[in-house]
């Protein structure tokens, strides 16, 4: 099975171009806004018309042919069960084969629609039914996204990220994320420093430390040191990217220092989180951050 096309690199980095809204999420995104993006009339700095495999991903239960499923889970706070769903061609026929894209054949990530209850999950396929699906239960009530990003097998196939929402009842109690650049999680201080500004590619170092020393034991996950999501406050588009730097070998360890070159398309508050291990551990730590409006 091959392996998924790999992002583009800016400068140094791998670009983390925070998301805005498109695609054809009609309960989303009012039809007349999908319309004019769909004409393309835009142009990038090369000159050629902006497409929707430009867009930001996540805003979308479908895409270039391939639909999001209806998502079966638990519908109350801590009912224990299995969340599940299938991705359909352009026929109505589950997908069961996927190119491998970060070690899986597919992500799932899972946010309240606060930015809270985050979880990067990695489901089981069964071969027959198209059907993925992994044991679940819910801590708090709300209105929850759901995110698989894929991609499937063939030579052409795109990268994909469609969501859904699942309702889970419960007495509600939202969350407003405030900027926050240092997050304590498992005994580890995790801090970011740097600077979002809209339209302007941006550098961020991420440092892990424990005990108020330096970590230097970070081991491969998912193909990298350090794995980010990112999600813009208000419509959570979705990004899902590694860090930068060649794709660490099995035994190889890093740290304390992760970076990533990030853009952010529109001035906001981003919600960040980074998937980070140590001793066969995954630790995720979060931060807040607001992009400054373009310099231009």
């Amino acid at each position: 099975m091959r392996t998924g096309t790999r992002l583009a690199l800016f400068g140094l980095g791998v670009v983390v171009a925070f998301g805005g809204a498109y695609g054809i999420a009609g309960a989303l995104i009012p039809r007349s806004a999908v319309s004019e993006w769909e004409k393309g009339t835009d142009m990038n700095d090369h000159g050629a018309a902006h497409s929707a495999a430009d867009a930001p991903k996540g805003v979308s239960l479908a895409a270039d042919g391939f639909t999001l499923s209806p998502v079966e889970a638990p519908k109350v706070v801590g009912e224990t069960g299995e969340l599940s769903f299938r991705i359909l061609d352009v026929t109505g026929a589950a997908v069961t084969d996927y190119a491998t894209s970060h070690d899986r054949e597919l992500h799932l990530i899972v946010a309240r629609s606060d930015g809270s209850g985050f979880r990067h999950a990695h489901p089981v396929l069964n071969g027959s039914t198209g059907t993925w699906s992994a044991p679940w239960k819910w801590t708090d009530a709300g209105s929850y996204r759901v995110f698989a990003d894929f991609t499937p097998a063939g030579a052409e196939a795109p990268s994909l990220t469609l969501t859904r929402t699942v309702e889970v009842a419960g007495e509600f109690i939202p969350v407003a994320p405030q900027p926050s650049r240092v997050d304590d999680v498992d005994g580890y201080t995790v801090s970011l420093a740097g600077e979002l500004t809209a339209g302007t590619s941006s550098r961020l170092t991420i440092t892990v430390a424990r005990d108020g020393e330096p970590n230097t034991t970070l081991e491969p996950y998912l193909g990298a040191f350090g794995h980010l999501v990112a999600l813009r406050e208000g419509d959570l588009a979705f990004l899902h990217v590694h860090a930068d730097g060649d794709e660490p070998i099995a035994g190889q360890t890093a740290g304390p220092t992760i970076v990533f070159a990030a853009e952010a398309p529109t001035a906001g508050r981003y919600l960040l989180y980074l998937d980070f291990q140590v001793a066969g551990q995954v630790h995720t730590a979060e931060f807040v951050l607001d992009a400054a409006p373009s310099i231009h």
